[in-house]
Formats: structure tokens, sequence, C-alpha cells
């Protein structure tokens, strides 16, 4: 049987990918606007969640700061911060710190020398610049039959998929020392701490759902050029 699969099929696979996508961004949007309205009974806000747990870790030099949108929630490993959305940071919700948590998860990861996020770091230059240049070097192979630009541009897009494919045990060990976290210090208690795994259970599926995409495209893409 022919490894590569047939035009209709490669369509179909990008498709579902498509719409599995747009189901994960659905909800994590969903779940943690219900978990954002039950709040937590000790009453600490995310951003004072996120403090303790990195002074608890030693990490007292990492600022938190606040930063605009809905879950737009970061760590900057450059400029030593964790950044936290206006939905997060003064919120007391247990979606909130599940989210300020994760967040300090990926402080903890560069921290304790996470090699997923080592081997990431080493992708991630080939990646951006894969980014901006994949499309055009894949057209302009396509247009003028210069082969090695289609393929080199196919390389770069492979490049940004294995770099999101890494990314998937750094999400979810973030999430893991997250909870873990949650539980130890007595942050959460019983169904609080359930709506925070739910919270980032949803946040680790757009991941998933972002590496169906690429994976399949990235399959059209091979095929197409082999069947050329």
């Amino acid at each position: 049987m022919d490894f590569l699969l047939d035009s209709y099929t490669t369509y179909i696979l990008v498709i579902a990918a498509m719409i599995f996508s747009i189901y994960a961004s659905f909800n994590v949007n969903s779940t943690f606007k219900k978990y954002s309205k039950i709040y937590s009974s000790r009453g600490k806000t995310a951003a004072e969640v996120a403090r303790q747990i990195l002074d608890s870790n030693g990490l007292y030099d990492i600022d938190i700061v606040h930063v605009n949108g809905n879950l737009t929630d970061h760590y900057d490993p450059k400029r030593q911060i964790i950044a936290l959305s206006s939905t997060v940071y003064d919120s007391t919700s247990v979606g909130a710190i599940g989210v300020a948590a994760h967040e300090v998860g990926h402080a903890i990861q560069y921290a304790k020398g996470y090699i997923p996020i080592k081997i990431r770091m080493l992708v991630l230059p080939v990646a951006q610049l894969g980014s901006h240049i994949w499309i055009w070097l894949f057209i302009l192979g396509l247009l003028f039959s210069v082969p090695v630009l289609r393929d080199v541009g196919i390389i770069l897009f492979a490049a940004i998929v294995l770099f999101q494919l890494i990314t998937l045990p750094v999400e979810f060990n973030a999430s893991n020392r997250a909870i873990k976290t949650i539980e130890q210090q007595g942050i959460l208690y019983g169904d609080e701490v359930k709506g925070a795994k739910k919270t980032l259970k949803a946040a680790a599926m757009t991941y998933v759902a972002a590496l169906a995409v690429s994976l399949t495209q990235l399959l059209r893409l091979i095929t197409s050029t082999r069947r050329r």
C-alpha cells in the first residue's frame, strides 16, 4: 500500500483537525468562564498564589505583572516575569488560580532545567524562522519549478510541527506541577482542585488541536508534492 494518502483523504483529515481546533478553542473559553465564577474558599487572588508558589521554590527574582486581555497569561524567561491577564490577575476563582499556577510551573521548569523545555528552546529559532518564510519558499518553488525551494519550505514547516510536538510535554508537565503544588500547599480544596484541573485540561487540548492541524497540513504538503 502506498504510504501517501490521496488528496481527498488528506483534505478530510485537515478539515477534521480544524473542527477539533475550533471545538478546543470554544471548550477552553467556556470551561474557564465556568470556573472563573467559582471562588476559592481561602480567598487568595491568582497573583498572590503565583507569588506564594514562586517564593516556596526560591524564585524571588521573578516578578508578576498584569497584562491586558483574556487568557493572555504567559511566562517570559528573558524578562523573568509571570504575566497574568485581566481575567486572572486579581481573581480568586479556581480557574484563575489554576492558570496562574500553570504559568509558575513553566518558571519552575526553567529553574530546574527541565529537559523538554531545553529542547524546545533549541528548536524555537528554526520554528520562528519557518513561520515567517516557509510558505514563500514553498510557493516560489512551485511557481518556478525549483524543487529545492519547495522542499526547504516543507522542512521549515516540519520544524514548526516539531516545536508544537515538543510543546505538549512541556504544557502537560506545567499543569501537573501546578495541580500538585495547589494540593500540597492547600491552596485549593476538594472540588476546587477539580475545577482547576478541568480548566488546565481544556487549555492543554488547544495545544493538541494545534498540533493536529499542523500535522495534517504537513501530510497534505508532502502528499501533494510527491504526487507532482
